[in-house]
This record gives C-alpha cells, structure tokens and sequence, in this order.
C-alpha cells in the first residue's frame, strides 16, 4: 500500500534514508549525506502533502515525494515538455532490507499514474551521475536524460535530469 505520510512516520523515514545512504556508500555512491535528505526537507513535503509512503506488512519500508514544484536548479535544463505541468520525483528510497523486491517500482508506478490521473504532461527528476543502477532504471522505465545540474552539498559531481513525457 503506497499512502500520505504522517506526521508521526518522520524519524522512521530518516531512519530509513539513512540506511540508504549507508549502502550507497558501501556501494562507492556518494549521493546522500548529513545534508540530505534533512528533517526539514521532509517535513516540508508532508507540509505541502507531497510525501508518500510505501506500507509492506503493516510497516514503513520507503518513501517517494512526488511535487508539483520546480526548483530553481531545473531552470537551465531544456525539458521535452513546457514548463507548469510536470510532477517532480524526489527522495525515493527503500530501506535496503526490501530493495530488489520490486518496490521502487511499484512507487514509480503509483507516481505516474498520479501524475496522468491528474492531467500532467510528465515525471521529471534527477539522480546522481555515479548512481549507475539508478540511471537504468529510469532509462528503463523510458525517462530520457537531458542535462546536469549540480548540488554542491551532496556531491562534486553532477546529478542527471531525467523526463519521462505522459
């Protein structure tokens, strides 16, 4: 079940982030840190009701915001669509205890199908440009890179902006 999040479920979602971050580094993938994701970036989601969860067995295993705001880092990017009707995806994780199961992908279908339902023309995100599995599985799923964009507190190198046209 994919679901709002709540108020209450915000440590466990940094606890869960957290994790993830430890096995990207594990795996060499610097791409979250004490930086991000924050607190406040979380609670800013629930804030704008853009934060979901993903419930397995009666527990939080994950989360995914799916946002209608474009942060100013997207402005360079030339998108394939016009600018004011795109959902963003941010801060997908699984805690790594469930990763593989197919989760991630039952979360990005949810966040599509949203996105259709509710008349957007497409998905746009990024990932981080040494996270190779993330890269295929948006190429998979169809979304078309376009351009980079950085964030120089996570990471020196560049995040890939992906878009997948509905």
């Amino acid at each position: 079940m994919i679901r709002p999040a709540k108020i209450s479920e915000i440590k466990d979602l940094l606890d869960i982030a957290k994790a993830c971050a430890l096995k990207m580094e594990a795996n060499g993938i610097y791409q979250w840190n004490e930086h991000y994701p924050s607190k406040n970036a979380f609670l800013n989601d629930l804030k704008r009701e853009e934060l979901y969860v993903k419930i397995y067995q009666e527990q939080l295993i994950g989360a995914i915001v799916i946002s209608t705001h474009m942060d100013a880092e997207y402005i360079p990017i030339q998108w394939l669509t016009p600018n004011g009707n795109s959902t963003y995806i941010h801060r997908v994780c699984i805690h790594p205890d469930y990763q593989g199961l197919g989760f991630a992908q039952e979360m990005m279908d949810f966040a599509e199908e949203f996105s259709r339902t509710n008349g957007f023309k497409s998905v746009r995100l990024d990932t981080f440009s040494q996270n190779k599995r993330n890269q295929r599985f948006y190429e998979q799923r169809g979304y078309q890179r376009l351009g980079d964009i950085f964030f120089p507190k996570q990471s020196e190198h560049p995040f890939h902006c992906y878009e997948l046209v509905l």
